[in-house]
């Protein structure tokens, strides 16, 4: 990095190296040389929607079902040319190993690794739902304190992350609370235990895992703009719940999240009764859902999973 100092400051043209790599905490913490002023950091999530409909369509990956899609996530190393043969379940399992057993060491005192592989597969168990950090920790056998730090430890290896409610309440008491989304589809099929892409078909997390799958593409769409994140939800205290929630050119959007794969109207229920106590700042809500027509009526759009990605009607 020392020498990189020099280099930048001696010519200043910008974009002349990218450095990459995934994230060691052991490296990052003995950087002191932090090239402030002069990089740009990148946040590298898994493949999106867009980058895998493209290779499909260049012949580089077979076309996935959605549950294949879901299934197999988003890893590079499962789509490599030299590697369409790698069992997801063989790379999943090696990769939490590894990552546990590194990764984890580095920057927790874990006297007991197996407690915290439990914290991770509860963790999966409740992608999509608010987190409870009482309730985590008492399932997993340990303090809220160790749960909360653990957590922060997962967000911090783009594992997981927390999208907050969103802050304005129109009129209505709202949860204070955060959700937990895993970053990942397929990581999370794999902690769920979902031996198969047919087993989604009928499984109970189908639709946490379809909805996480959305939420992870919006965040993807944001951050491969070098954007912040800010997504939220919304959600009263009497249940009425909006998936995703963004501003964008002075409008509130937004997006519901259904894996069946035949639309019905009433899956638009919650979107417009959101819309009705925002007002004129709304937008017309948008659907995702698992099938593959699309269509636009006059106050709302539906959006095909094979759709998700390649514009920009998911997050601004």
């Amino acid at each position: 990095m020392s020498y990189l100092l020099g280099v930048a400051d001696a010519q200043t043209r910008m974009g002349r190296f990218v450095l990459t790599g995934s994230q060691q905490f052991g490296l990052m913490d003995g950087i002191t040389q932090s090239l402030a002023g002069r990089v740009g950091m990148l946040t590298l999530l898994p493949l999106g929607n867009a980058e895998l409909a493209r290779a499909e369509a260049a012949g580089e990956v077979r076309r996935d079902s959605l549950e294949q899609r879901l299934w197999r996530g988003g890893f590079p190393a499962l789509y490599a040319a030299h590697r369409q043969d790698v069992q997801p379940a063989q790379w999943f399992a090696a990769y939490v190993a590894t990552y546990i057993e590194r990764d984890v060491r580095q920057v927790l005192n874990v006297g007991n690794l197996l407690t915290f592989q439990r914290f991770v597969s509860m963790c999966a168990a409740r992608s999509g739902q608010l987190l409870n950090l009482n309730s985590l920790a008492s399932d997993c056998g340990i303090s809220q304190p160790t749960a909360r730090q653990w957590l922060t430890v997962l967000q911090a290896s783009h594992l997981v992350t927390l999208l907050a409610p969103h802050h304005r309440n129109f009129g209505k008491r709202l949860v204070k609370t955060p959700k937990l989304y895993f970053l990942d589809s397929g990581l999370l099929c794999h902690l769920l235990r979902i031996a198969s892409p047919d087993d989604l078909l009928t499984h109970a997390m189908r639709g946490a895992v379809f909805e996480t799958w959305v939420v992870a593409e919006a965040l993807k769409h944001r951050h491969n703009l070098g954007l912040p994140a800010d997504l939220h939800f919304w959600r009263d205290n009497h249940g009425l719940e909006i998936d995703l929630v963004f501003e964008h050119a002075s409008r509130l959007h937004a997006v519901e999240c259904k894996s069946g794969t035949t639309y019905s109207p009433s899956w638009l229920q919650a979107a417009r009764s959101w819309r009705a106590l925002v007002g004129d700042e709304a937008a017309d809500p948008v659907l995702v859902y698992g099938g593959d027509a699309e269509h636009r009526g006059a106050d709302y759009e539906v959006m095909s999973w094979r759709s998700v990605g390649l514009g920009q009607r998911l997050s601004g």
